[in-house]
């Protein structure tokens, strides 16, 4: 199998978040980066895949050179080569799955995992708009019944199922109510999520020789896409403070306060 996932670079969720003060973006300025963390789940699920069925992993990631170290990461976890697209300007979710409709194209992928969202801007489009770019069937929110604590997760069992002609997958996804059943014919985009697995450290030799896996550069131009932003964000705003909270001495004076004050009641 050839398994394609996408490894975004995002703000570490740890990193004290700042909206400039003209509200044109964040500031950057000590920032740490992490790949995306749902990104991340996709690149296990890949592991695993191929580590049962054969193939290759492909981690492809959009942005300037900066994003070459989630690349190495995913290369260290055991993926084989990495697609790097260099582009350093602004991108909206559609330019961004039509980036990665012609990586798939070039790569011809039986399936391709990527995060059902990024934390940084919780967009949660990117997989869709690949699939109906892509006409293949998609399956969101990929997750397994066992707990992770399971002994399939400590045997790092993947939890997407290959059909035994090698022409479907199946997968369990979250809905609203609990767990749904999918299956897809191949080839198909996944979107994974939180309970799909634990991902793997990297060991000290697989960072060792991730430094010498490829890593093919590409542009937009290259591919033939017009990354031009259709959507723009216009302004960003950090949200209002929040009032600090108050210790009350009974039930009565609660029930009182968030009848007539917060008025929930």
């Amino acid at each position: 199998m050839k398994i394609l996932v996408t490894a975004k670079r995002v703000e570490d969720p740890e990193s004290k978040i700042k909206v400039k003060p003209d509200g044109s973006g964040i500031v950057q300025e000590g920032l740490k980066y992490k790949i995306n963390p749902f990104d991340e789940i996709g690149v296990e699920e890949g592991l695993r895949l191929v580590a049962k069925h054969g193939g290759e992993v492909v981690v492809v990631s959009i942005g300037g050179k900066e994003v070459q170290e989630q690349l190495r990461h995913a290369l260290a976890m055991g993926a084989n080569r990495a697609v790097w697209v260099n582009h350093t300007g602004s991108l909206d979710q559609m330019g961004v799955a039509g980036l990665l409709q012609k990586v798939a194209e070039k790569e011809k992928p039986d399936v391709i995992i990527l995060g059902k969202q990024a934390i940084d801007d919780d967009q949660n489009q990117v997989g869709q708009y690949l699939a109906e770019f892509l006409g293949w069937g998609q399956a969101t929110f990929a997750s397994k019944v066992e707990s992770l604590e399971s002994e399939q997760e400590k045997n790092k069992v993947p939890a997407l199922t290959v059909g035994a002609d090698g022409k479907s997958v199946r997968v369990v996804r979250e809905v609203d109510n609990g767990l749904a059943t999918l299956e897809c014919a191949l080839p198909a985009v996944v979107t994974t999520d939180l309970r799909l697995n634990l991902p793997r450290y990297a060991s000290l030799p697989g960072i060792m020789k991730a430094k010498s896996k490829p890593i093919e550069e590409l542009t937009p131009a290259k591919l033939g896409v017009d990354v031009t932003p259709k959507v723009q964000v216009l302004k960003m705003a950090a949200p209002p403070p929040r009032k600090a909270g108050i210790k009350v001495p009974d039930v009565a004076t609660l029930v009182d306060k968030l009848r007539n004050e917060a008025k929930v009641v």
